[in-house]
């Protein structure tokens, strides 16, 4: 897998980085406006490269393990690159379970995983990856039945392995910045598709999740920890939260960069990936 040399600048979770000047879709070269830089070429493979995972499952059109792709995956690499002392590297890439490539990124990323669906090879190729020191972050996905759904099937990947919600005193959640509640983002249109005029007044209203049943009832966000037999965290698994969605929207509006891509998608991004690679 690929070394990465890990430093982080200590640094105030807000306050800390301008808003995007760009939003997704189009852009030049596919980077959908996101601003390039070069890699250190005298250390071209001390960098972080930001990989995540095309899985088998029942996901449609951009749905499944496209959603966010790859405006998330570009800003986040941008971010990193910016707010840390981490290289990144400003291309991205999309691994599979099944093939080899996976094992050469320490960090992979899944999406909308209530809607994986895992052949025997997979499995296979999934449980190989974490027990052999690869870490997993799974994220945007909502209610009991979408969790009941990947629990089913990581528990074909790690038999033997029951889930752990962290606490929020939990080290994760102060590796670098310090979080004082889990962070629960939602996609940034959903609002206005559920009868909001804006996400400003949904915030206003307290609303914070996107599970429209739950109105009454809000969802808590958990985040659930995955360890193998020495105490090694193998994967992080977000739920009742769209963290990923703060770093594709961040220059959608400025009300949601306020109040989720800056306070919370990205300081939890960063502490769940440099947490990963140093422990």
């Amino acid at each position: 897998m690929q070394k990465i040399v890990i430093l982080t600048l200590a640094v105030a979770v807000t306050g800390v980085f301008a808003m995007a000047q760009w939003t997704r879709g189009g852009g030049r070269d596919g980077r959908a406006g996101v601003p390039d830089w070069e890699n250190d070429a005298e250390l071209p493979h001390d960098k972080f490269t930001f990989a995540r995972v095309q899985y088998s499952g029942y996901g449609r059109g951009f749905g499944g393990w496209r959603v966010d792709y790859p405006d998330a995956d570009l800003n986040f690499s941008y971010r990193v690159e910016q707010l840390t002392a981490i290289k990144a590297d400003p291309d991205v890439e999309v691994v599979e379970f099944a093939r080899d490539k996976i094992k050469e990124y320490p960090f992979v990323y899944i999406t909308d995983p209530r809607s994986i669906s895992l052949g025997d090879d997979e499995v296979k190729g999934f449980r190989e990856y974490l027990l052999n020191g690869g870490f997993f972050m799974a994220d945007d996905f909502w209610s009991e039945s979408e969790w009941d759904a990947f629990y089913r099937e990581m528990k074909r990947v790690l038999p033997d392995v029951e889930p752990v919600d962290l606490p929020v005193e939990h080290p994760l959640f102060n590796h670098v910045f310090p979080l004082d509640e889990k962070p629960q983002v939602p996609s940034e249109d959903w609002y206005r598709s559920h009868g909001y005029s804006s996400g400003q007044e949904a915030l206003d209203d307290g609303v914070t999740w996107e599970t429209k049943r739950y109105e009454t009832v809000p969802p808590l966000p958990a985040y659930y920890a995955y360890f193998d037999d020495k105490g090694r965290m193998m994967g992080i698994a977000c739920h009742n939260t769209d963290v990923g969605d703060g770093w594709e929207e961040e220059g959608a509006t400025p009300w949601y960069f306020k109040h989720f891509s800056e306070p919370k998608s990205y300081p939890m991004g960063i502490n769940i990936l440099i947490y990963a690679m140093t422990h």
